[in-house]
């Protein structure tokens, strides 16, 4: 693939999405430096590093691959890319949508430019969203480290590739559980990737294959729920309505919005939430930045 470059919006943050790649201070499938980052990923198999520097105004990529890349794995890596970039939600209609109101009006005015970063694969998000589920965060990276070193493959730079469904399937549960995975969260990435490795679980979107019907078909393996499903279509397709209902730091930061001496229960939040559909997924991402406000 020849380098492309893609505008960014005037209100571009680009710190957020620097911070958000850096998360794992060992830069096992990312490295991120000032105004540049770099993410591993596997695409049809093949190792690929997606290099994206950042100016103000654009996004200078380069993407190099150990093997030439398909067409649909041309379009892929694209699509990735727009992923990690936050490039999917336009938070505009959120910003109108919120303008005038009581509790949300305010928070989005401190917050100008905040997106969505995503995973750079659905596959990828779904399986952050299960390691990531009931521990804490540096816990939960660790983990992820360790699956990425146990299924990805190394890219010849040296920056190991987050796996894809067909190399985490052939884990074993032994491989997982002997590196402090739970047995409960070991069972669910196997029994996702070998469902998704058997194409009886799709997770490409199609005439056919609705986000709708995608998150039904999630729900229906065991281990995976309603918290699991919303995070892995927010940080998996961008999709703009998700519910967080469940999500502790979004119940966390909706009580201090509220000014409340306790939290909301999850049926509260869910109501609180619905009144901002179809923008929930900004609603949540308000929520979860103002636990960590910009200078």
């Amino acid at each position: 693939m020849k380098p492309y470059t893609l505008p960014l919006p005037d209100d571009y943050r680009v710190d957020d999405v620097l911070a958000f790649h850096r998360r794992d201070t060992e830069s096992v499938a990312e490295e991120v430096s000032a105004e540049r980052f770099r993410k591993g990923v596997l695409l049809d198999d093949v190792p690929v590093v997606l290099d994206v520097a950042l100016s103000p105004s654009a996004a200078h990529v380069t993407v190099h691959a150990d093997a030439k890349l398909t067409a649909a794995a041309q379009q892929q890596a694209r699509d990735a890319v727009l992923n990690i970039l936050g490039l999917r939600i336009d938070p505009a209609p959120f910003y109108a949508f919120v303008k005038k109101d009581k509790l949300f009006a305010a928070l989005a005015r401190k917050q100008p430019g905040l997106r969505i970063v995503q995973s750079a694969t659905v596959f990828e998000a779904l399986t952050w969203a299960i390691i990531g589920q009931q521990i804490n965060l540096s816990f939960a990276i660790a983990l992820r480290r360790t699956f990425i070193l146990l299924a990805g493959r190394q890219h010849g730079s040296g920056l190991w590739c987050y796996p894809d469904a067909h190399r985490a399937a052939a884990l074993t549960l032994e491989d997982l559980t002997s590196r402090k995975f739970s047995r409960a969260k070991a069972e669910t990435i196997l029994r996702l990737a070998t469902l998704v490795t058997n194409g009886e679980l799709r997770l490409a979107p199609a005439d056919d294959n609705s986000i709708d019907q995608i998150s039904a078909a999630l729900l229906a393996v065991k281990g995976i729920g309603p918290w699991t499903v919303n995070y892995g279509l927010l940080r998996g397709y961008g999709h703009a309505d998700c519910s967080l209902h469940g999500d502790v730091a979004v119940r966390a930061a909706l009580q201090a919005l509220l000014g409340e001496d306790v939290k909301p229960d999850i049926k509260r939040t869910e109501e609180i939430l619905a009144r901002y559909s179809p923008h929930r997924t900004m609603a949540a991402a308000h929520l979860w930045a103002s636990l960590h406000p910009r200078d």
